[in-house]
Parts: C-alpha cells; sequence; structure tokens
C-alpha cells in the first residue's frame, strides 16, 4: 500500500502542475474549483482503497484525518494570503512559492508523524501534552482579537535578513539576484523561508490532532500527505473567496478543542472514530453555513 500512495501521488502531482496547470501560472476560480475536485475525489478514493484492504475502521480513521488535516490547511491557507500580501508578492509568482511549501510539507509531515508516533509509544504521558496544546491552540483562536501578524519579527524572516542582504524587488520569479558582484535574497525567497516555517507551527497543531484519531502511521502519513499535496489550488479558490468563510476559524477552534479533550480521555475512555468523524463534519459543515447566511445578511444590509 506503500508503494501504491506513492505512485498515486507522484502521479497526481504531475498530472496537476504539468496537465492542469502550468508551474508557474496563476489559477482562475474555475480552475481551482476542478482542481480542488479532482483532489478531493482522489483523496476519497484512496479511502475506498483502504476500506477494501484494511477494512472500516481504518477507512474511518484515514477519512476522519483527512478531514481533520484539511480543515486545519484551509485555516493556514489565509496565513499564506497575509504573507503573499506582505512581500508583495505579485500573484503569478505564488505557485512557485506555493510548491516549495508543499514539497517541504511533505518532508516535514513525514518527519513529524514518526517522531510523533514514536513519541507517544515510548513515553505514554506525552498524549496529554499533546491534548494540552490542541486546547490552548483553539482557546487562543477564539478568545484572542483577530489582529495583523507583524511579519518583522517573525524569527525566520530575521534569520533571512541576517543571512543576506535583502533586495526588496518583489517583481522577480527569482530566489537570489547578483547585483555588482554581491549575492542579494529576494522577497521571494523570505516568502518561501517564512511559509516553511508556518509549516512548522502548523504542523504542531494538526499532527497532535490527527494522533488523536488514528496511531497507525500509513493512515496518519496517508491523510496528511493528501490533505495537502492539493493546496496550490485551494490557496487560489479561497483568496477569492476568503471574505465568505467568516466562521471558518472558529470551526477550526472547534474541531482542535474537541481532538485535545479526546486525547486527554483517550487512556479512560474511548471516543469512537465513528462518532469524531460525525463531530468533524457537523462543525464544519455548520461553520460553512452560519458564514454563507452571514454572508447573505450582510448583503441584504447593504454592508
Amino acid at each position: 500500500m506503500w508503494i501504491v500512495f506513492w505512485i498515486t501521488v507522484a502521479v497526481a502531482v504531475f498530472f496537476d502542475l504539468f496537465i492542469l496547470t502550468k508551474r508557474n501560472k496563476a489559477l482562475t476560480l474555475q480552475q481551482s474549483f476542478k482542481i480542488v475536485c479532482f483532489w478531493v475525489v482522489l483523496a476519497l478514493a484512496f479511502g475506498g482503497l483502504i476500506y477494501i484492504v484494511f477494512g472500516q475502521e481504518k477507512a474511518l480513521e484515514y477519512l476522519t484525518g483527512y478531514i481533520v488535516e484539511y480543515t486545519l490547511s484551509v485555516d493556514n491557507m489565509f496565513v499564506f494570503l497575509m504573507i503573499f500580501s506582505y512581500f508583495s508578492i505579485p500573484k503569478e509568482n505564488q505557485p512557485k512559492i506555493l510548491l516549495y511549501g508543499i514539497l517541504g510539507a511533505i518532508v516535514l509531515r513525514f518527519i513529524f508523524v514518526f517522531t510523533g508516533i514514536q513519541l507517544i509509544n515510548s513515553f505514554s504521558w506525552i498524549i496529554y501534552i499533546f491534548g494540552i496544546i490542541l486546547i490552548y491552540t483553539a482557546a487562543k483562536m477564539i478568545f484572542s482579537e483577530e489582529k495583523e501578524a507583524d511579519l518583522e519579527k517573525n524569527m525566520a524572516y530575521r534569520f533571512v535578513k541576517k543571512l543576506l542582504p535583502l533586495k526588496s524587488d518583489s517583481n522577480t520569479d527569482k530566489f537570489f539576484i547578483e547585483e555588482n558582484l554581491k549575492i542579494y535574497a529576494t522577497p521571494m525567497f523570505a516568502a518561501v523561508v517564512v511559509v516553511e516555517a508556518s509549516d512548522i507551527i502548523f504542523a504542531i497543531d494538526s499532527i497532535p490532532a490527527v494522533l488523536s484519531i488514528s496511531r497507525d502511521t500509513f493512515v496518519v502519513y496517508t491523510s496528511n500527505i493528501f490533505a495537502i499535496v492539493g493546496l496550490r489550488a485551494l490557496y487560489f479558490l479561497l483568496s477569492e473567496l476568503a471574505s465568505k468563510f467568516k466562521f471558518l476559524k472558529t470551526g477550526v477552534a472547534v474541531i482542535l478543542f474537541f481532538v485535545g479533550i479526546k486525547m486527554l480521555c483517550a487512556n479512560f475512555y474511548h471516543i469512537s472514530t465513528f462518532f469524531s468523524l460525525g463531530i468533524v463534519v457537523l462543525t464544519l459543515f455548520s461553520s460553512i453555513v452560519l458564514s454563507v447566511l452571514n454572508e447573505r445578511t450582510q448583503k441584504n444590509k447593504g454592508v
């Protein structure tokens, strides 16, 4: 199944990059929607294969993990919007950064998944640490005021500025440029570094979240990867629809809180995968419906 997984992902990524879209091309809303549908259908089809090979329980774990990770990825896309806006990255150059971000995420998630599972297997008490992290993150998302992040204070960005002088030319699609025999980093390079650093932070939430659903390495990793490989198209879809999902962050927070509680209760009370799937789907659906209704209400009021 590992071989089937890697072949499927490799062929699908090639199809995405070189057939459906060009590597460095901003997607239209219609193109983005079609490609997002392609990746979702492929992920669900792989879930069907897991059902055939491993049975219903593993398939449910995979599906729940996939939905949780995809929901968290949706929220992360809004952070990428902010990063690209800060560095003034033109829309036509953003796919290149997203590509490197996704490839980096595939490697990082591999490390985080295996490390997380080994830690839980070796130190059972660490599951409580993961649960507390998720609950803290959920509370922070709900109760902290929404404010623009200051990337000048971002450690990854400050590291880039110390490592190499930074040119403010945001029109180039190159990571480095040479002027007067001196090498300069560009906003493209700075954006890639910050995106990769952001994914490490995202993984601190997302890996414990999916580990609350399953401890099976194959299920955890494949659900993670299928949730992130199609994020280029998802980014361009959400960049057009960002203002319409006002309550999505609240929905993500509720999901994180639930899986945090599930982790804290894991050694005392088992919450079934089927019930977890229902909570996740219901929360996500409710946040989308409330967002759409709010958008219509605002339009009717002329806001």
